[in-house]
């Protein structure tokens, strides 16, 4: 299962993110899909997110059972605390 959100994004981008994957809120995607599927969409919403944000999180062999990447403006970073991802809030104007 992957979920997906988006942050600020182009219609266009949010139009072909909905033929792999459900909207089940505002900016909130969910689907099944293959892990080349799930690359490739990714690799387009990272080339066309503009001045928004996303984060992809997928299944993965951690200790948590997920992985995550992010990519564009958002109000948090993920860092890894020995082997958790944990994210981690940014304050504006810092």
């Amino acid at each position: 299962m992957v979920v997906l959100l988006l942050r600020k994004a182009k219609p266009g981008l949010k139009g072909h993110v909905t033929r792999w994957l459900s909207e089940v809120g505002g900016g909130v995607y969910l689907g099944t899909v293959s892990s080349r599927v799930r690359d490739r969409l990714w690799a387009r919403v990272a080339a066309e997110i503009g001045e928004g944000g996303a984060v992809m999180i997928y299944p993965a062999q951690t200790e948590q059972g997920y992985a995550i990447s992010a990519t564009g403006k958002l109000p948090y970073t993920f860092e890894d605390f020995e082997g958790f991802l944990l994210a981690k809030r940014t304050i504006s104007g810092q």
